[in-house]
């Protein structure tokens, strides 16, 4: 028999009729809408505060941890894209040299943080080393959120230095070519010194989903910021491309011809390679002040059809791979966000939302956003605290010994053969997604439980990823106590991890969600008026 759990339980699963689900793990109670009955927060361990304040001791902390992370990057491998803590060595992700992904990546966190003396040298850096006349290969999405992303937004905390926004320009004016395709929709690749699109190897017009729309956050920014109309129009012009092109029930394959404009046979999902481009409808509309209408629609088409097509509670609809990606744990936050701006009936609504304040659509949303949440928070019960990259959920029928893992509804592909090499599945290499939900649902709520899950997580990554001779780096099994580290710091982990939680026990004050809107990469853009008008509706 399935463990039972009071708590209902939303899980994301693969599908393989090509689709991804969202799905209800154990449990019986109800999630119909009750207009006198809804709440907001349905724990009943709740510790609501909407007047909180920052605290500061968990912040020092935070920061000391970044200053471990940054003194052994800049120590070992100062202006090098990656860092291996364990090796004490740098990385480039081309052969032809590095962009400053590390270093662009963090420096808004330091802006953040105050730390003036560590800002001030990688500002330094950036004005006198950094080029980004790089004859070989950069993936187009990737240097967008973390390169480009990460000078726009060291470009508004600095109060407009122009050192920042030359070197974006420099870089989007290099990046433009991609764009250059039949469809409008960019390629894979880029060669910044050629100024050249560049397509992968195995199909030269294959992009991802995420990869092609989750440019317009910082290309409409840049264009706002410098009047360059063409930036705007060819990150719109992806937006049209993916309307036009959008399937019966309202989602969208993971894969897309850049040539043709189409969508090619593929998986559906809210994981890897689909998963931002459901971030960026909601956030091309709130950045621009809601002023798009076009976005916020295509945003609630997609939640519906989220609720429609791939929600299940109880039976399964279609045959179900049932696992759980970390990278979609950015939704929980997500949905709660969308509820709270798109879905209600108010301008601003309170901490947290009342029920005559979000439609019933905006409570679905929320209701699924709440509970995903609490299944993200679940998967880091674990040995080590921290939760693996990918989760499996227990199945009639799938073979498993379902009290193999402390009862719990979840478990990670391979645990079961102790004493061999784990599984790719089993690893935590240091992601945000979960501590990026905590602080959007702690902004939204007042609840400090979700505070106390973030501080939970930050101890757990001290206690097994700290490297004590600086860095952090990944672990590869999150069900072993004793396990191995891999050598690598990724940079979302001082751009995302440690910003998200630094910003969990902030006050509300600092970077508020109604003035600021965070790229996927966690870089805060301020929210604007624009006078581009639309090119579709």
């Amino acid at each position: 028999m399935a463990p039972r759990r009071t708590l209902v339980r939303w899980v994301v699963v693969a599908v393989s009729a090509t689709l991804l689900g969202l799905w209800v793990l154990g449990g019986k109670s109800s999630v119909k809408l009750r207009q006198t009955q809804w709440q907001a927060i349905k724990a009943k361990d709740a510790k609501l505060d909407a007047s909180y304040t920052a605290d500061k001791p968990k912040q020092e902390a935070i920061v000391a941890a970044f200053k471990h992370a940054w003194s052994a990057y800049e120590r070992d491998a100062m202006g090098d894209d990656e860092y291996h803590p364990i090796g004490h060595k740098g990385s480039n992700l081309s052969a032809a040299g590095g962009i400053g992904y590390a270093v662009i990546d963090a420096i808004d966190t330091m802006q953040i943080m105050g730390l003036t003396s560590e800002y001030q040298r990688a500002r330094k850096w950036i004005a006198e080393k950094l080029t980004f006349d790089r004859d070989g290969k950069h993936n187009t999405f990737e240097t967008t959120i973390r390169v480009l992303g990460g000078l726009l937004s060291a470009y508004h905390l600095s109060d407009e230095d122009p050192v920042f926004l030359e070197r974006a320009v420099d870089l989007a004016d290099r990046m433009l070519p991609a764009f250059n395709t039949k469809s409008g929709l960019p390629l894979p690749m880029v060669n910044l010194h050629k100024k050249q699109g560049v397509g992968e190897d195995y199909n030269a017009n294959l992009i991802s989903t995420a990869e092609a729309t989750t440019l317009q956050l910082e290309f409409k920014y840049l264009s706002h910021l410098t009047d360059n109309e063409d930036y705007w129009r060819k990150a719109e012009k992806v937006m049209k491309v993916v309307k036009d092109a959008k399937i019966e029930f309202g989602l969208a394959p993971i894969f897309m011809n850049a040539e043709t404009g189409d969508f090619t046979m593929s998986e559906i999902r809210l994981g890897s390679r689909g998963d931002s481009y459901y971030e960026y409808l909601l956030k091309q509309y709130l950045l621009t002040n809601r002023t798009e209408a076009v976005y916020e629609q295509m945003y609630q088409d997609t939640m519906d059809a989220i609720h429609s097509t791939l929600r299940h509670q109880g039976g399964l609809k279609w045959t179900l791979s049932p696992k759980q990606d970390h990278l979609v744990c950015f939704l929980a936050g997500s949905l709660m966000l969308g509820a709270a701006r798109s879905r209600a009936f108010v301008e601003a609504v309170s901490v947290p939302p009342l029920a005559s304040e979000l439609s019933d659509a905006g409570k679905n949303d929320w209701n699924l956003g709440y509970e995903l949440l609490e299944t993200c928070i679940d998967t880091y019960d674990s040995p080590t605290g921290l939760s693996a990259e990918i989760v499996h959920f227990y199945v009639d029928g799938d073979g498993r010994d379902w009290k193999e893992n402390r009862g719990k509804d979840w478990y990670v592909k391979g645990m079961e053969f102790l004493g061999t090499a784990p599984s790719y599945d089993a690893r935590y290499i240091l992601r945000p997604e979960t501590v990026e939900s905590l602080f959007i649902a702690f902004r939204l709520t007042g609840d400090h439980r979700y505070r106390d899950y973030g501080w939970k997580i930050f101890q757990s990554i001290e206690k097994h990823c700290k490297v004590e001779s600086g860095g952090y780096a990944s672990i590869l099994d999150v069900m072993n106590v004793n396990t191995a580290k891999e050598d690598k710091m990724e940079t979302f982990f001082l751009s995302e991890t440690l910003k998200y939680l630094y910003l969990l026990f902030s006050d509300s004050s600092v970077l508020p969600l109604d003035q600021y809107v965070f790229n996927t990469e966690a870089h805060p853009f301020p929210i604007f008026h624009s006078g581009v008008r639309p090119l579709f509706s």
